[in-house]
């Protein structure tokens, strides 16, 4: 079993019933008991379980863990007007023979209807965007294979991280769980994180996309820096309370 398949059975495991044992895990997968405390540090480690004395329990804080949120399908069927004019702007920087890798999210969705018309090659991990595109006259679509994360429609984990590696691409748009005043892009989903790292570091120029209530939004695992990437795609720019950028920033912010 892959190492990514078995941490997400274990980490549904114990939001289920509340709490497992090093000696359970090794059971019920058949790993060794160093593995399983492996894997335990490694899921407590990114913030999905806590690691207690033998095993590990269900968090107590409250956060937003992957096996709870929302519905893909249902998130994109309650976009707001300000998150499809956002869409809208950044699909007006794509040119034909570009080769465009697309995020996963919602806003990152809302682009299709505007890129269907279009001579370009699109890079996804989004079963939603390749469906989407799938009978687009003009495009290729390569799709970045992974482990299926059911609820949001993607594809995410270590295979994901490293088909993206083999690609280079012009321009790259993606979404964020929140945007804190320092500058970190935050994401809710330990097994996204890594994917949105590689989709920033093989583009040419990346840009996030973030409606004004990703300031500060939520989320607890960083992703990069702002200053990663080359702009911000927003319905109403931060004031200099919601995002401090230092005087010699580069980042170019659009609205609609």
């Amino acid at each position: 079993m892959l190492t990514d398949v078995r941490h997400q059975r274990i980490a549904d495991w114990v939001r289920r019933e509340g709490s497992v044992s090093v000696l359970g895990v090794a059971d019920a997968f058949g790993v060794s008991e160093a593995t399983a405390r492996r894997d335990l540090d490694q899921l407590a480690s990114t913030g999905v379980v806590e690691r207690i004395r033998g095993g590990a329990r269900a968090l107590r804080r409250p956060i937003r863990p992957e096996a709870d949120a929302s519905e893909f399908a249902v998130v994109a069927a309650q976009e707001s007007d300000e998150k499809r004019a956002i869409a809208k702007r950044a699909a007006a920087l794509v040119h034909d023979g570009d080769v465009v890798a697309l995020d996963i999210g919602t806003t990152v969705f809302a682009m299709c209807e505007h890129l269907k018309e279009r001579s370009i090659t699109v890079v996804t991990a989004s079963l939603a965007v390749v469906r989407a595109l799938s009978d687009a006259p003009h495009m290729d679509i390569v799709v970045m294979g992974g482990v299926l994360r059911p609820n949001y429609d993607s594809l995410v984990g270590v295979l994901t991280e490293s088909c993206l590696r083999q690609v280079r691409v012009d321009i790259a748009f993606l979404g964020a769980a929140g945007i804190h005043a320092d500058g970190a892009v935050i994401d809710s989903t330990p097994s996204e994180v890594p994917v949105k790292r590689a989709m920033i570091d093989v583009a040419r120029k990346a840009w996030l996309l973030a409606d004004h209530q990703k300031f500060p939004g939520m989320g607890f695992l960083q992703v990069v820096p702002i200053d990663r990437f080359a702009g911000l795609i927003t319905d109403r720019p931060p004031s200099s309370a919601q995002l401090r950028l230092p005087p010699d920033s580069t980042l170019e912010v659009l609205t609609p």
